[in-house]
């Protein structure tokens, strides 16, 4: 596939990032913690946002990896750049809210930070879930044309809530991974990047695929790899994932948005985004063209 890298493609393809990331949450929550045997057997092949499932959703409404990913944008929004502390601030706020789904990792680091103010919880064995990569896209947009940063701020985000290894290599490698994608680069470059990984970290090796798709950070990782380079198209890869089951929706989000930035805006199917609140798309549109404004790929101060 070959794409081109101009600032207007690129912010094209942030939006669609975004945009991913959101219909693959909507799209999986309704099956979430199923099998994909139940799947089948109540619904065979699911190919629209139904909503339903255990948190009873309205078709199209949002979870926690889209609302966190907000929280995160709107904090380097409102800093005009990032903000660690504004980010933990806009965590908290949200938890305040109650919101319909938190994952327990998640709510007993904001909980630390709105506690003790403490922006970085303790390494801990068990935080090696997935609930600081599905939350990477607004970082990876705002860091664009800077790794160093990439890594810095991933890591921060990251650990106000999980500190583990696996992690934060996760979050450090789909960020490099939707940035490359971002910026038109082909599946076999972002398949030596994920090869980079599996050398660092052996436990990501996805082939062959396990069938696991539950929220440790290995497993979703190994599944979103999996999907991602076995489909040919932004909707055949959202729909198999989430017939997974497992962690649906948040297998769809992280799969939505490295599918966004890699496919771009037209492959996403226009059913599935008039599902979404307009509010939230009108947001998402906005956030997503200033994380690029604010990136230094677009204000020219771009770093290895």
């Amino acid at each position: 596939m070959t794409k081109t890298g101009t600032i207007h493609d690129i912010g094209e393809r942030a939006r669609a990032a975004f945009l991913g990331l959101a219909v693959g949450d909507a799209l999986g929550a309704g099956l979430e913690f199923m099998t994909p045997g139940e799947i089948s057997a109540k619904y065979g092949t699911v190919q629209e946002i139904i909503g339903g499932g255990w948190l009873r959703l309205k078709p199209g409404q949002i979870t926690d990896d889209t609302e966190m990913s907000l929280c995160i944008a709107r904090a380097i929004d409102r800093a005009g750049g990032w903000s660690l502390q504004g980010v933990a601030e806009h965590f908290a706020a949200w938890l305040k809210a109650r919101p319909i789904d938190v994952g327990d990792t998640c709510r007993r680091g904001i909980r630390h930070f709105m506690l003790k103010g403490v922006l970085e919880v303790p390494y801990n064995q068990w935080d090696a879930g997935n609930g600081a990569c599905m939350r990477m896209l607004p970082v990876a947009l705002h860091t664009l044309g800077n790794n160093r940063l990439l890594e810095k701020y991933a890591l921060e985000q990251a650990r106000i809530t999980h500190n583990h290894p696996l992690s934060d290599a996760a979050c450090v490698s789909m960020g490099r991974l939707v940035q490359l994608a971002m910026m038109g680069c082909s599946k076999t470059r972002l398949r030596r990047e994920v090869e980079a990984l599996l050398a660092r970290h052996e436990n990501f090796r996805f082939e062959p695929y396990r069938g696991l798709a539950t929220a440790y950070i290995v497993d979703t990782m190994q599944t979103v790899f999996h999907f991602f380079f076995k489909t040919r198209g932004f909707e055949q890869c959202l729909v198999a994932i989430v017939n997974q089951g497992g962690d649906a929706d948040t297998t769809g989000a992280i799969a939505g948005m490295l599918a966004g930035a890699y496919y771009g805006l037209e492959e996403i199917p226009k059913r599935w985004l008039k599902k979404l609140d307009k509010r939230l798309l009108t947001e998402i549109l906005a956030l997503s063209d200033r994380m690029i404004s604010l990136s230094p790929l677009a204000q020219g101060t771009t770093r290895p």
